[in-house]
């Protein structure tokens, strides 16, 4: 059974509220889960403590046994110091001009650098 820490939507449409539980991969977001072990809820300040709480000690105790936290959930216990913070991706590499783009940038830098001087 593969068990992730993850978000559960609650609220109503605009006014999301989540649970953070522990829940086996295979069920629905907001479907059946293990244990409840905090919420967050995005519509608060970031500087309320109200915004994110979760239950440290079953937080640790599922990590132990091998609980594999989401993306956001991550960032949530990292910031209490039971995760480390994921180093931010970089730009991927496909996102770069292509050769023949690459090439009539030069030609154009090249260009507006011999016009200024003639």
């Amino acid at each position: 059974m593969a068990v992730k820490i993850r978000m559960s939507r609650g609220g109503a449409k605009n006014r999301p509220h989540y649970k953070i539980v522990v829940a086996d991969s295979r069920y629905a977001r907001d479907g059946r889960f293990i244990e409840k072990i905090g919420y967050y809820d995005p519509m608060l300040p970031k500087e309320n403590d109200k915004r994110v709480v979760i239950d440290v000690e079953r937080a640790k105790h599922w990590l132990s046994k091998g609980a594999q936290p989401s993306d956001r959930v991550t960032l949530f216990l990292a910031a209490l110091g039971l995760a480390e913070k994921p180093a931010i991706r970089e730009t991927p590499k496909k996102s770069a001009p292509k050769k023949k783009a690459q090439e009539r940038a030069k030609e154009a830098a090249a260009k507006a650098e011999a016009a200024p001087a003639a």
